[in-house]
């Protein structure tokens, strides 16, 4: 019989004041892993559309299982505009003061994400989308569009509040300015590298500055 009870309190972990170690947690999940997923979701965007992307093609591309992306993006959807979501870097440029070199750093930003692969593609990927499932361009526009644009209009507000730009300058023109020059270069087949931020910045600036 006491052999039996010290078997018990062993089994139960509380023999000579032992207590059952707590269990590990699990393990973190791995960013390759992660980054391995939005990437195949942006080509398989990119490539196929997002009505004829499948989760089993992503999971394929990214070699690893399905319950894999699953376990991260629960739906279709949801890994559709994670993907879209990741196409913004998360670090941004701290503001320094000087209006010419915060534009450029931003702006060297915007032409990174739309140089990465499938950049420009799944621009127009979400655009051809647009009547078949719109949540896609309209999370395209509150995940990517709408911050690019408030960070560039924040500079702009910055220097206009400093003098270095007139007071009567329209902050949502010039912005669209700053972008739209991107997409028209890009579709008129031409390199965004280059001096392409610099002097466009600087061609911006003139026409906002004081003549």
């Amino acid at each position: 019989m006491p052999s039996n009870t010290k078997r018990s309190r062993k089994a139960i972990g509380t023999g000579d004041g032992a207590h059952a170690a707590p269990r590990p947690p699990g393990r973190p999940r791995s960013a390759r892993v992660d980054e391995a997923i939005l990437s195949a979701a942006r080509a398989e965007l990119a490539e196929r559309g997002y009505a004829r992307m499948s989760v089993d093609a992503v999971a394929a591309r990214a070699g690893v299982s399905k319950p894999t992306v699953y376990l991260r993006h629960p739906t279709k959807a949801d890994l559709a505009t994670a993907a879209i979501a990741s196409m913004r870097a998360d670090l941004r440029p701290a503001p320094t003061g000087d209006v010419r070199a915060d534009l450029i750093a931003h702006l060297r930003l915007l032409r990174a994400g739309l140089e990465r692969p499938y950049g420009m593609a799944t621009l127009g990927t979400v655009l051809a989308e647009e009547h078949e499932t719109p949540e896609l361009l309209a999370l395209f526009r509150e995940r990517l569009v709408k911050p690019r644009r408030r960070e560039l209009r924040a500079v702009l507000e910055a220097a206009r509040e400093r003098g270095d730009v007139r007071a009567d300058v329209n902050l949502d023109v010039a912005v669209s300015a700053f972008v739209g020059a991107f997409f028209a270069r890009y579709l008129a087949g031409e390199s965004l590298g280059g001096r392409f931020v610099s002097v466009l910045v600087d061609t911006v600036l003139d026409g906002l500055r004081e003549n």
